[in-house]
Order: structure tokens, then sequence, then C-alpha cells
């Protein structure tokens, strides 16, 4: 995990679950590689990137529109929250998404564009 300035909603309390596994970069320098050549990109999202690869990982987690942009470039699978939101609906986890959704963008910083809330809300039928 990287280390950030400000504190992130659930940062904390996800490095307590057992089933979370810390997975350091190999090739720290493909990293530096990926910044460069991206200048837009930050260290958690080149890590990740590095990682997924790295691990030959089937979905890579990211929701910043920079590091998926470079992770799609690349030919990675890619979703975000609202995808595993999404999945987690479909497969009778959760019963709604739009409460969540709200939620998030309440008290975690969470943006979305009205645009693709839409589109979310009307793929999980909650429109």
């Amino acid at each position: 995990m990287v280390n950030v300035d400000k504190v992130v909603p659930g940062a904390v309390e996800v490095q307590q679950f057992s089933w979370i596994k810390v997975q350091t970069v190999v090739n720290s320098q493909e990293v530096i590689e990926i910044q460069k050549n991206h200048n837009n990109i930050d260290l958690g999202e080149a890590e990740a990137i590095i990682l997924f690869k790295e691990l030959k990982a089937d979905l890579l987690l990211m929701d910043e529109r920079r590091g998926r942009a470079v992770a799609t470039s690349y030919g990675f699978n890619v979703t975000g929250l609202l995808g595993v939101l999404l999945q987690a609906k479909k497969q009778d986890v959760i019963p709604a998404i739009q409460p969540l959704i709200e939620r998030l963008i309440a008290t975690a910083d969470f943006r979305v564009s009205q645009q693709l809330y839409t589109l979310v809300l009307q793929t999980a039928n909650e429109d």
C-alpha cells in the first residue's frame, strides 16, 4: 500500500482483514518507467499495474481514470468499485447499489459522473 498524505476512508480497516495480502512489486524499475512514460499516473496506480503484470492476475481493480487508461492500453482487464458492486448485486450479495453509491459519495469523497451513475443504476435495474 502506497503512503498518502491524507487519510483514505477504509484504508486502516482493509489492512485488518486476514484475507487481504500485502504484495510488494518485484521490479520497481518498471514502476518508474510507467511513471516516466505516463506523466499523469501516480505511484499507487503504477505499482498496481506492474503488480497485476507480475502476478499474471485476471482482473485489476482501479477507479482512477488515468490509471485505468494506462492499464487498458496494456490490454489488462480492469474494473472499478462500481463494477464490483454490480457483480455483488448480480450474485445477490447485496440487495441494491444506489444506497451504497450515495453513501460513498457522502462519506468517502467518491466521485462519479452523472452519466456513469445513471448507467450503473440502469444496469442494476434500479432506475
